[in-house]
């Protein structure tokens, strides 16, 4: 294959003679007419630009030089510039030497595999000229060029030690560039550039393009098919020597391509111009090098700017993010799908208006830099912020699940479409109501479609099926809802006959097919289909977003079956449980009418509806109960699936444990050594003994050991009977019953690893390659600011006054056992440093000396033993250092399996031990690098630095990628480098620093986005090899878990290679597979035993992370890549990298990369037996901030064109998997707390009828008895709610099956119960209930405001008590206000009807309100509590005369800039940095959820309140309720109103005159406030006056006033308020009066009236906000005057006996002094004030008869 010698070694000795051997003459001479070419028929629509021979150069008509030289915009400065050359660019010009190389061995042996003894087509030596030869004709960067060089060659090597080195490079083609999964190929057919390049330039291609679209003579399938043969002949023919430059090409372009790397399309035309190019003699002709940096500036440079600027613009010489959300910035995705359509590549048009189309292919490179990108791009997808999203991309949920309830109720409550007259409707009647359902399912989808318009830019490709869509949703329409009108005329009528009968029957029958085909076909395959079509102008979309990997039989049937299991039974199930027993309340309800009830102004209308109303809400309710059902059940079968899989898959207890480990030893030998080629001259055991010692001596030097254990776990090797030396086998494996406490610490970690490796090994493992045939795979950390290794001061020092324990005390308590064996190691290191005296030490003495190493764990403090201490400590906490230590083990399990399987290599070097160590050395660092991208690298500071340099000198093979900056000249922009350094780059003597093996120029700041993908993508470059590891900062390897990495890249399934060239052949068996994109594996919490809250965090994560992504990767819908997974690298990044990187969208970047793979083709898999540790934070408050970033994510998610793609693409079962196991879960939450809330209501309903109406009795037989005329008999309903309880209770407990059935699987009936029980009694459901909210509240605010942002709550251990004040302004929005206005409702409710169930309510919505406070450390102790009462006070009445950084005032205002947004003024003020920069939300989802919404609610109360006053009392009607109602609700506001206006013109007045007295604000401010409550308590006491002292009343009216202020607030705040400063001036300016000089300019006039409004509006929220804190801190007080209850507390949180925890803080004299003195202070303000508002409910209570006014007002009403 390879051309003739003399051609391979000078390609270009004479072009033109060889050229006239290799292809005959061009066709288009100069001027002249086009000459057909002789092979280029008619019938075939394009002749590939690859198919004129296999010659590397092809000459084109005359073209101009390089670049005309009339372009101005190339600076003359561009070719001067200067680059630094790195380390190694001194040497020499040419790279002759890998900088990862050994030092001493010659440049041939570097890349092993590629060695001249093995027939490779072209030499180290040849490639290398390729790379220089093209940076030279390109201008690429020359370190650029040496990385890009040095990874080829990793490449190849690694491809080539397990195939032949021609098949090596023929593979690598055809993944980068020509094979049918190269996304280079998909692309090229995609975008329809056959066409392009076989189209003569004479005539206008763009046109010539849509002829062929449109289909001319020749479109269709069959032209595909044979430009398809041709593209795989031309690849076929091509030399070794051009795939070589082809691969290098496109390296080089991606090398340097910096963010542009993320569109991945993009990338392709930009190789596709550069080959074109390169073949025009144009190219071959030139002699003088191009300058370096060319390609960087003229191409990459401009797209850059483009897409940066889209984000940020420049504000005094800094890049400042624009105030845009993701409907305004064009991202990278949109730009990317420009690419994707011809009629897109047309829209690229130069700076003199000229098309780049136009430009004959090969000189379109050279036109780049005059291409004017900003006319070019456009949204190809809005991702506004709406909740039509969720319409759109899940419709099929919402038919299969609104249809199928409307079709089930309306066939039974016949009795609400029965004619007035009738009990029973006719037939015909019945069928047609029914078959309305048709009808709903149809306008579900016509809704959806009209929502999708407003999605998708009305361009060429797309809108055209949606109109077709909407005519034909129309017409059936019509279909299913004309015939009920008909029915509805002439039903009643007399001798209508059979007609109206079939008519209806026809209709239900249209309607049950309509709701089938709508709820199971996808939206994106009706009338026009974008998945499977055959036209062209879907196949860019089909090949980008709908290539899914075909699943394999079994597990496809798998798939179905599952869902037709989960629907079937949930169907039967809320048929009989939700549907048929609803019908009984419907029949009692359906035509009740209240008799004897009016209003002054609505008469009857409104009261004697209340029954209806009350049923009406009932409908909705049990909606959201049918829609939750789905879920149980979901849940349910997915466990039984996941079960049994694991069966299959040979994981579980049942398998007895003493066969797992004495048969260990086998299956170490059998699965993870490569045996097959060994020659058995070694006993098995001997191989196993060497592994097994390895993996215990590396738990014992992890301090998981103790020597005494070691011994009974190693091989030993014993004398045998005949003198011969012989292994023994530890006993651990001989006389196994059960796991003895003997071998190793109960319940210990070396416990937890041995086991899990034990059972791992059962399962079927892929074979393992020997270790010189194994893929090269890299480990790349992103890493940001995560601490590297602790200080000694961060070690032994408390970190605030809350935390009241070191962090080492810490760790003693949570590793005991660990603590011990690191203490006893110390001690034998010490004793051999100090025998040197001689001297021997007394017993008595002794036991002194140990304490400081029992403390603190050295005793001298030299830094040898300190930094033993600092690093024990390092890797039990969440460091980098512990992350590397891990991942290292690696390198430590390549060495061990390279040793054990070579033992000739041991002989080889005798024992010369040295050389041994740097053989293994070399193929540990061939086979496996590991890189660390710190992106702050060189803004560290000093103790980071030395941290850095710590790692780098521990590990001298790590790799660190970092950002270089070089300041620009003065006001021009700096200059960003990529840079690499290890452990082996020499020190610069100047700087101190490592000189950079290569620093590559970036175009520009790479972190454009949220930071960790951009990271990832700058150190890209960097990684060698054919896959990922990507792992975070916060995890962990064990040395027993890498040796199993030979047969987790074995599940890539690419180890063994047919010999068969990918070209060969289309459709051979092996490369028609969908590639393995993504293997997944699980991860293990390592902080899973840290207390309650970290349980349940933990125990999340085994089951979303192992039990569901087992069943869900089996049956296709595992998409998530977690963090310790392997990626197929060049998959990946052929494809647009590890993660996506658009600013706030990607806000989980990392799911993105697992749909953008499945949606492109790429399988994704899950492993059962390797696993990871991972950290989690583990305090409640990070949980919860995670939880909200998660749940911020998914929203972010639901806008996304991914979510788009795949819920309108997906065939219904693996739509149904990708829903219920990704958004299925968060829209489930939101839909559970909408449950609750929504019972609420219907409970406050029916209570109203329970109290105003006389309710039928019943006899034991549910019949009712005579007598009793004028009652309502809604016994029915009452059993309707107590079946409503269960059902919402069943919900919430499900939650914990998953977790339950795990633990019995794992580890067996006894630890799952105990397990579950120490749940319960921690209180772990308030926790669930809490997190729920947590949940469904950040996906909600997400969608309506945007802006992923949440407050802080700051880190540190579960053990920091975290102040009451920050508690309540954290979580007051979310779940505290929400969880109020439900307990009075509930107050009311059990007022008015009592029944047992509803204990369960009080629980969960209390838990609503106490959560955060529940799970705070040391909440009850008394102290504490009166300190934090003081605390909580100050913070209410701060920040009024001064800036504070924490305030009530501050909260306030934070939690309303959501809606009003910031002014864009810049003002260099203190108070700034307290401020968030996020875009103001825009006014149509602020129309809904802060106007409409609030509105609504409020009026579902007053119309409750007015049903309860419509009865004449006495016989006399009262006056209206509304007026009542207006007056107590608006009356507070008013009040208010006054007292602010009376202040504002007494400190405007004096306020000036007292400049000097600070406080005089803060009085100011005081006032108002006190004042204000003082008007809200005399309101409500006058208000219950008015209800006669009826406690029931004055509730409901509490809760119609709040909901009206509510209202009020929101309205006035959206509405009237202009956007905030972003600093508190204003609100200091209104208390002291002193309006000037604050920096207003000319908004000083407008701004008074502006902070009046808001000031309004904040004394009602400062009055509710001080009362409900008193709420909250009265129901916390019981448990701080129960003695001892502050330690149960504690051994509730942390799983410690009350022995075992933490000592409380000490403190000095002068402090306990003046804790003394605070606290008795406050008691007694506490006191007073709870003594003042009891006394405000007793007094009424008590003396209700004795109180009376007669007032003519009061009577009125």
């Amino acid at each position: 294959m390879a051309a003739p010698n003399g051609f391979r070694d000078n390609p270009f000795a004479n072009p033109s003679q060889q050229n006239l051997q290799q292809r005959q003459p061009m066709p288009y001479p100069q001027g002249g007419p086009a000459v057909p070419r002789p092979d280029y028929d008619a019938e075939s629509d394009m002749s590939d630009h690859y198919s004129n021979g296999n010659g590397s150069t092809t000459r084109l008509a005359g073209a101009p030089q390089f670049y005309d030289q009339s372009s101005g915009d190339i600076n003359s400065d561009l070719f001067n510039r200067r680059y630094d050359p790195s380390v190694d660019s001194h040497a020499s010009s040419v790279p002759s030497i890998s900088p990862f190389a050994d030092p001493g061995l010659g440049a041939s042996e570097h890349y092993p595999a590629w060695s001249a003894d093995r027939q490779i087509p072209m030499s180290t030596e040849e490639i290398e000229d390729i790379f220089l030869d093209l940076a030279q004709k390109f201008g690429f960067q020359r370190d650029s060029m040496r990385n890009m060089f040095d990874f080829t060659m990793q490449l190849l090597d690694s491809r080539a030690s397990r195939m032949s080195p021609n098949q090596a490079l023929l593979t690598l083609h055809a993944d980068y560039i020509g094979g049918q999964h190269a996304n280079y190929r998909k692309w090229y057919f995609a975008a329809q550039l056959n066409l392009d390049d076989a189209v003569g330039q004479s005539q206008n291609p763009g046109l010539q393009r849509l002829k062929s679209v449109k289909g001319g003579k020749h479109a269709g399938a069959k032209s595909l098919d044979t430009a398809l043969n041709r593209w795989r002949n031309a690849m076929n023919n091509m030399s070794q020597y051009d795939r070589l430059r082809q691969i290098a090409l496109y390296l080089l372009c991606w090398g340097e391509a910096g963010n542009i790397r993320f569109m991945p399309e993009c990338m392709c035309f930009i190789f596709k111009c550069a080959d074109d190019y390169y073949r025009s003699p144009e190219c071959q002709n030139r002699i003088d090098p191009i300058p370096e940096g060319v390609y960087l500036s003229s191409v990459i440079k401009p797209l850059y700017n483009f897409v940066r600027d889209q984000g940020y613009e420049v504000v005094d010489g800094k890049f400042v993010r624009k105030e845009k959300d993701h409907v305004g910035v064009i991202g990278y995705d949109d730009v990317n799908q420009l690419f994707w359509y011809p009629e897109g590549l047309a829209k690229i048009v130069l700076k003199d208006g000229t098309r780049l189309v136009d430009v004959p292919p090969a000189q379109r490179y050279t036109k780049f830099s005059k291409v004017e990108w900003n006319r070019v791009f456009f949204k190809t997808y809005f991702e506004k912020r709406s909740m039509a999203h969720l319409l759109v991309n899940f419709n099929r949920i919402w038919i299969l699940h609104i249809s199928v309830y409307y079709f089930y109720t309306a066939f039974n409550s016949p009795k609400v479409y029965a004619p007035k007259l009738k009990q029973e409707p006719s037939a015909p009647m019945t069928w047609s109501a029914t078959a309305l359902g048709g009808a709903v399912s149809t306008l579900i989808m016509i809704l959806a479609t009209i929502a999708e318009f407003s999605y998708i830019p009305t361009t060429w490709n797309n809108a055209s099926h949606l109109t077709t869509r909407l005519v034909f949703l129309l017409v059936i329409l019509a279909l299913t809802a004309g015939p009920t009108f008909y029915i509805a005329l002439v039903d009643g009528r007399p001798n209508q006959g059979q007609i109206p009968l079939i008519i209806g029957i026809v209709q239900f029958f249209i309607s049950v097919v309509a709701t089938i085909a709508f709820g199971l076909i996808p939206s994106g395959r009706m009338f026009g289909d974008r998945v499977a079509g055959k036209s062209r102008k879907y196949m860019a979309s089909q090949t980008f977003t709908a290539s899914y990997p075909i699943l394999p039989r079994s597990a496809r049937m798998a798939s179905i079956g599952l869902w037709v299991l989960i629907f079937s039974c949930k169907f039967v199930e809320s048929y009989f449980f939700l549907t048929s027993s609803f019908s009984s309340p419907i029949a009692v309800m359906a035509r009740t009418k209240v008799q004897r009830c009016s209003d002054k102004y609505f008469g009857n209308a409104l009261c004697q509806n209340q029954v209806p109303f009350t049923l009406a809400i009932m409908y909705v309710m049990d909606l959201v109960l049918f829609f939750l059902d789905t879920y149980l059940w979901y849940i349910i079968w997915i466990v039984i699936f996941s079960v049994g899989r694991s069966f299959a898959l040979g994981l579980s207890i049942w398998t007895p444990w003493k066969d797992i480990f004495t048969r260990m030893p086998k299956r170490i030998y059998a699965k993870l050594l490569a045996t097959a080629e060994m020659e058995v001259k070694y006993k098995p055991k001997v191989l196993v003994s060497q592994i097994w010692n390895a993996v215990i001596i590396s738990m014992y030097r992890e301090h998981l050991l103790s020597i005494d254990n070691v011994q009974r776990l190693l091989y030993h090797q014993v004398d045998g009977p005949d003198g011969r030396r012989t292994l023994r086998a530890p006993p651990f494996f001989t006389n196994q019953d059960g796991k003895g406490p003997a071998f190793f610490p109960q319940g210990g970690e070396a416990d937890r690893r041995i086991s899990f490796f034990a059972s791992s090994l059962t399962t079927a493992l892929p074979e393992p390659l020997a270790v010189e045939a194994m893929p090269t795979f890299t480990v790349l950390v992103p890493h940001y600011s995560e601490k590297i290794l602790l200080s000694l001061r961060e070690i032994i020092r408390e970190e605030d006054q809350n935390t009241r324990v070191t962090l080492l005390e810490y760790l003693k308590q949570l590793h005991p056992v660990e603590w011990d064996n690191f203490v006893k190691d110390t001690k034998i290191l010490a004793e051999e440093a100090d025998s040197g005296d001689g001297t021997a030490t007394h017993t008595s003495e002794k036991k002194v000396d140990d304490l400081p190493f029992y403390c603190i764990g050295f005793k001298n403090s030299s830094p040898e033993y300190t930094l033993r201490t600092r690093i024990w400590a390092s890797l039990r906490a969440q460091t980098l250092y512990r992350t590397v230590s891990g991942m290292m083990n690696y390198s430590k399990a390549i060495k061990l399996l390279y040793r054990v399987e070579n033992p000739d290599i041991v002989h080889n070097f005798g024992g010369n031990t040295e050389r041994l160590e740097r053989e293994l050395e070399r193929m540990a660092r061939r086979k496996f690098k590991f890189a660390i991208s710190m992106q702050r690298f060189s803004k560290f500071n000093k103790e980071e630095q030395e941290n850095a340099e710590f790692l780098l000198r521990a590990y001298p093979d790590l790799q660190i990628a970092y950002l270089d900056e070089e300041p620009g000249p003065k006001g021009g922009e700096g200059r960003l480098f990529s840079a690499l350094i290890d452990g082996h780059s020499e020190i610069d003597e100047v700087t101190g620093k490592r000189k950079p093996k290569f620093r590559v120029e970036l175009p520009g700041n790479p972190i454009l986005g949220d930071g960790k993908s951009d990271n990832q993508n700058h150190a890209m470059i960097f990684y060698r090899g054919e896959y990922l590891q990507l792992i975070d900062a916060n995890q962990d390897n064990y040395l027993e878990e890498c040796l199993k990495i030979r047969n987790v890249l074995g599940e890539f399934e690419e180890y063994a290679v047919s010999s068969q060239s990918p070209y060969a052949q289309w459709g051979h068996k092996e490369f028609t597979k969908a590639p393995v994109a993504i293997v997944g594996t699980r991860e293990y919490i390592f902080s899973e035993n840290i207390g309650v809250l970290g349980d349940i965090a933990a125990g999340k994560e085994q089951t979303f992370g192992t039990m569901t992504a087992r069943a869900l990767a089996w049956i296709g819908g595992k998409l998530h890549y977690g963090h310790p997974d392997f990626l197929n690298a060049t998959f990946m990044n052929t494809r647009g990298g590890v993660s996506k990187a658009q600013k706030g969208l990607h806000l989980n970047e990392d799911i993105f990369a697992g749909m953008n793979a499945f949606g492109r083709g790429g399988r994704i898999k899950h492993s059962e037996y390797y696993q990871c540790g991972k950290g989690r934070d583990l305090g409640f408050g990070t949980i919860l901030n995670f939880q909200t970033k998660i749940g911020t994510g998914m929203g972010e998610q639901m806008l996304s064109r991914e979510y788009y793609y795949l819920g309108t693409q997906l065939p219904i079962d693996r739509f149904l998997t990708f829903y219920y196991g990704h958004p299925g879960f968060h829209i489930n939450n939101i839909l559970v707390i909408m449950s609750i809330q929504v019972f609420m209501i219907t409970l406050l309903y029916i209570g109203t009828l329970n109290k105003a109406l006389e309710i039928c009795r019943v006899d034991a037989r549910g019949n009712v008895i005579a007598g009793q005329p004028g009652c309502y008999n809604l016994i029915p309903v009452f059993d309707w709610i107590r079946r409503c309880i269960v059902s919402i209770f069943l919900v919430f407990f499900i939650a914990f099956l998953p977790l339950f059935l795990q633990e019995l699987m794992e580890k067996g009936t006894g630890k799952a119960l105990l397990r579950l029980g120490k749940h319960f009694l921690s209180l772990s459901p308030i926790f669930e209930v809490f997190s729920t909210q947590i949940y469904s509240n950040s996906i909600l605010s997400n969608l309506t405001f945007g802006g992923a942002r949440y407050i802080a709550t700051g880190r540190g251990f579960a053990t920091t008590r975290i102040s009451f004040s920050i508690l309540y302004s954290r979580f007051a929005g979310p779940s505290i206000y929400m969880g109020f206005r439900n307990l009075l409702i509930l107050l009311y409710v059990t007022l008015a009807i009592w029944i047992p169930h509803l204990i369960y309510f009080w629980f969960s919505v209390a838990s609503l309100c106490v959560a955060p406070f529940l799970f705070n450390p040391h909440q009850f102790s008394f102290s504490d509590f009166i300190i934090d009462y003081r605390e909580f006070l100050r913070w209410m009445s701060r920040g009024n005369s001064r800036t504070k950084a924490s305030s009530w005032y501050g909260y306030c205002r934070l939690s309303r800039t959501m809606i009003t947004g910031y002014k864009k003024k810049k003002l260099g003020h203190p108070s700034e940095k307290l401020s968030g920069d996020v875009p103001r939300a825009s006014w149509r989802n602020l129309i809904f959820s802060e106007i409409i919404l609030p509105i609504c609610i409020a009026t579902i109360f007053v119309v409750a309140y007015m049903f309860v006053k419509s009865f004449p009392i006495n016989g006399v009607t009262p006056p209206s309720p509304l007026i009542r109602i207006a007056i107590i609700s608006v009356g507070p506001v008013v009040w208010n109103a006054a007292v602010l206006l009376v202040l504002f013109f007494i400190s405007l007045f004096i306020g000036p005159m007292m400049e000097g007295w600070v406080k005089f604000g803060s009085v100011m401010a005081s006032i108002a406030h006190i004042l204000c409550l003082l008007g809200l308590v005399a309101f409500f006491e006058f208000f219950w006056f008015l209800e006669l002292w009826d406690t029931s009343h004055a509730v409901l009216g509490i809760l119609c006033v709040a909901s009206i202020q509510r209202a009020i607030h929101k309205f006035l705040i959206a509405v009237f308020l202009t956007r905030e400063f972003k600093h508190d001036e204003t609100n200091r300016a209104w208390w002291t009066g002193k309006w000037y000089g604050r920096g207003f300019g000319n908004s000083a006039l407008s701004q008074p009236a502006r902070e009046f409004i808001v000031k309004i509006v904040e004394m009602s929220l400062w009055g509710s906000d001080f009362l409900i804190a008193h709420i909250l801190l009265i129901i916390l007080t019981p448990p701080v005057l129960i003695p001892g209850a502050n330690s149960m507390h504690s051994t509730m949180l942390f799983w410690l006996r009350p022995s075992k925890q933490i000592r409380p803080p000490l403190f000095s004299t002068k402090q306990k002094r003046q804790r003394r003195w605070i606290v008795i202070k406050y008691t007694i303000v506490y006191l007073l004030m709870v003594a003042f508002l009891a006394a405000l409910i007793a007094l009424p209570v008590i003396f209700h008869d004795k109180i009376k006014f007669d007032c003519e007002l009061c009577r009125n009403i």
